[in-house]
């Protein structure tokens, strides 16, 4: 497992050690071990497991949870390509407000883990992506909060596509930076 810092303090890009040869591939897609070693984060568990279908065009986010109902993600894509994104929601980081983003896919077999007190949100680049994502606390839409995509504030570079977006009735309805609750 390679690790590397992005941008954004605290989120973390993950690749793979591969082993290839005549019949195929084989990797490690997740070790706890390695994973509190390397990422230096001795107390994080991952209690849920979460696998989104997504057509191309759609636009998932920007999603996150408050406290005490707050996660951590580790994402993945296991078939197709996404247009992934991390914004910094931590009101006293000197990174507020800004996004690190990253291709997620099949081929490049890189994850991103994106820590307590940022969104997420990703876009699909092929035809079809499967994503999977593990988390560090339950789902609840009591504390979920939802920020519009294309909120000028936070400026997010989203790749030209040749399908029109698709996004669901909550993430049309995202709040605006300066109105959503935040960390």
């Amino acid at each position: 497992m390679i690790l590397t810092d992005t941008e954004l303090p605290g989120v973390k890009l993950i690749e793979p050690v591969t082993f290839e040869d005549e019949r195929g591939v084989f990797y490690e897609s997740f070790n706890l071990e390695r994973f509190r070693m390397k990422s230096r984060l001795s107390t994080v568990d991952f209690v849920q497991d979460n696998h989104s279908v997504s057509k191309a065009g759609v636009l998932r986010g920007i999603h996150y949870q408050m406290d005490p109902m707050a996660q951590g993600k580790l994402v993945r894509v296991i078939s197709g390509e996404v247009f992934d994104v991390a914004v910094d929601l931590r009101r006293e980081s000197k990174f507020f407000g800004q996004y690190v983003s990253v291709i997620l896919s099949a081929d490049n077999r890189k994850q991103i883990w994106i820590p307590e007190g940022f969104g997420h949100a990703f876009l699909t680049l092929s035809d079809r992506a499967e994503v999977i994502y593990k988390t560090t606390n339950y789902y609840s839409s009591v504390h979920e909060v939802c920020i519009k995509w294309d909120d000028p504030d936070l400026a997010i570079e989203w790749p030209q596509i040749k399908n029109p977006m698709l996004l669901s009735k909550k993430d049309k309805q995202g709040l605006r930076l300066d109105e959503a609750e935040l960390f």
